[in-house]
């Protein structure tokens, strides 16, 4: 369980380096490249990716050009979510895109709907109706208003995105490591080339300080994916526990780190909410 438990940290400190990095005066798009630079190194050296498997026919270049524009973009908009929704609510969005993968599982790729997931399913819907609903005035808490809730939202369907298309890459029969390290290779590159542009027009200096805060981002981004594989391969037969027992930490953990350490306000919809969103994750992963 010590895996689950680092996979958990390594997600939440992502969302802490994200909330401080404005503080720090650190620019988002530098750290994004650098962080799919640390990923991909570490993907390449830890996992040993089988690459040769994507030169077999059938591999689906088009979901892997789109995992590689969709992956940074929404890591940009995690990052605004984050400081204008919180850690607290951030999170718990995050974490309930599994209701727009599970209704894809029923309608696109034939999975039975069972009685406890389809409970799960509304009950978290319900969860992402109060984490949206701003928290009561006469306290500190994010900004953002409308704002916010735009980003929850973008964050909530773009993770589901996310999962959908690594399934679809799955489906091909394409290995699921070769799978993200060509996304993480391609990712950089598309970021690369945007800051060298965004260089060469002036508007911003590429130096050793978001170099080394994007690496930082790169390593607890590429943990949380290392330490979640192996829990799997450490309870091969529970992989609906590792699954549960991962996202419900990353709420936990997430809520404890953002009221104690950030002084983020949750109002009584939000706390409600995340009880919830608690319950359905749990339902939804231990259903038959």
């Amino acid at each position: 369980m010590h895996f689950i438990l680092l996979s958990a940290l390594c997600s939440v400190s992502v969302a802490v380096l994200l909330k401080l990095a404005p503080r720090w005066r650190l620019d988002m798009p530098q750290l994004v490249m650098w962080n799919y630079l640390a990923a991909g190194t570490l993907c390449w050296f830890l996992l040993s990716p089988p690459v040769d498997t994507l030169i077999q026919p059938g591999t689906p270049w088009w979901a892997l050009a789109g995992l590689a524009l969709v992956m940074p973009s929404l890591f940009l908009v995690l990052a605004a979510s984050v400081r204008a929704a919180g850690i607290v609510r951030t999170d718990v969005a995050q974490r309930l895109s599994l209701l727009l993968s599970l209704v894809a599982a029923f309608t696109l790729f034939g999975e039975q709907a069972s009685t406890l997931k389809l409970l799960g399913l509304a009950l978290g819907l319900a969860a992402i109706a109060g984490i949206v609903v701003r928290p009561d005035r006469g306290g500190p808490s994010p900004g953002g208003g409308g704002n916010a809730l735009g980003l929850l939202l973008v964050v909530w369907a773009g993770f589901a995105l996310v999962d959908v298309m690594l399934k679809l890459v799955s489906q091909s029969g394409t290995a699921s490591i070769a799978s993200l390290q060509v996304v993480f290779l391609a990712a950089f590159l598309l970021m690369l080339a945007w800051q060298l542009v965004r260089h060469w027009r002036g508007r911003v200096e590429l130096d050793g300080r978001n170099l080394a805060g994007g690496l930082a981002l790169g390593v607890l981004n590429f943990g949380n994916i290392l330490f979640y594989v192996w829990a799997h391969q450490a309870l091969p037969d529970s992989p609906a526990v590792v699954f549960a027992a991962m996202n419900i930490g990353v709420v936990v953990l997430g809520t404890l780190v953002g009221v104690v350490a950030f002084g983020e306000k949750t109002g009584r919809w939000n706390r409600l909410a995340i009880v919830l969103a608690v319950v359905a994750i749990a339902l939804i992963a231990l259903a038959p």
